[in-house]
């Protein structure tokens, strides 16, 4: 037991005759750790933008809360009356009244052809 824990130390299993089966599987292990450390590395990445990307929607969509309730306080009849008391323009007193156009009736060919 004491000489495997020495040779273990001392690192003999990799400059042995059979060294290089245990080098190959040194370098898997190695190049597993970091493709396991690049795809954390990115995991990690995507978690940050997905949580930025979250918080903008959060924030534009109450900009745009904000700017319907905007648009429709200035879309009421009482602020529109008040914008245009300043230049001078008052509401009408007179109601309007609906235009009605006839259509004349279209004349097939043969009406056409005798007048």
């Amino acid at each position: 037991m004491k000489n495997g824990v020495y040779s273990l130390l001392k690192a003999r299993f990799l400059i042995n005759d059979d060294a290089v089966k245990n080098w190959r599987f040194i370098v898997f292990i190695i190049l597993l750790a970091i493709v396991m450390i690049a795809n954390t590395q990115r995991f990690e990445q995507k978690v940050f933008k997905i949580a930025e990307l979250t918080n903008k929607v959060k924030e534009l969509r109450s900009e745009f809360v904000d700017r319907r309730s905007e648009l429709m306080k200035l879309k009421m009849e009482s602020t529109v009356s008040e914008k245009m008391i300043e230049k001078e323009i008052f509401p009408s007193t007179v109601p309007p009244i609906k235009i009605k156009v006839k259509k004349e009736k279209e004349k097939n060919l043969l009406e056409k052809i005798w007048q």
